[in-house]
């Protein structure tokens, strides 16, 4: 082999390190998402005090919109979790075995990564749920006018769970 190839292999093996801009920008991405939700639950918290004092008429419109904000919030975590998850898994998959996780026992339960399926497979499970909230979080604000609407409604529904069901058959 010669002096070149020696040199170009090195650096083309180095060049996997660029994959720290991900691992970084998404680390810190997810713990944005993570504070700004938890804000948000502070918030929420602080509106809860409204609920009791309310009225039963404004109590009927502020139970939606805490249950909405409480979905929302399950959103933001969820896709918090995704950064997270796929800044690990890039950090692993492409630099390096995480040797605290391996230490504390907790990576089996939490990263299992050995390919870019791996964490595709992880990432498009947890973007699965984040669109059942989504879901939820709409229909509870829906407003049915017509029977299409009601119509238009359940078949969103069947094909949440066809896409819950499938997913689970998929890891089976």
């Amino acid at each position: 082999m010669s002096g070149l190839e020696k040199y170009f292999e090195k650096l083309l093996w180095s060049s996997r390190h660029m994959v720290f801009a991900a691992v970084i920008s998404s680390l810190l991405l997810s713990l944005l998402l993570f504070v700004i939700t938890a804000v948000d639950v502070a918030a929420l918290l602080m509106h809860a005090f409204d609920y009791i004092s309310a009225t039963t008429e404004v109590r009927k419109v502020l139970r939606i919109e805490l249950v909405a904000h409480t979905v929302g919030s399950i959103d933001g975590f969820l896709l918090a979790t995704i950064l997270l998850i796929f800044s690990l898994g890039l950090y692993e998959l492409f630099i390096s075995d995480i040797d605290e996780a391996k230490k504390s026992g907790q990576s089996s339960k939490v990263l299992v990564i050995n390919s870019l399926d791996d964490l595709k497979s992880k990432l498009a499970k947890v973007i699965l749920m984040i669109l059942v909230v989504t879901f939820f979080e709409v229909s509870l604000s829906m407003l049915f006018n017509s029977a299409l609407d009601l119509m238009y409604f359940s078949l969103g529904i069947l094909m949440v769970s066809l896409a819950l069901y499938f997913s689970s058959k998929s890891s089976h």
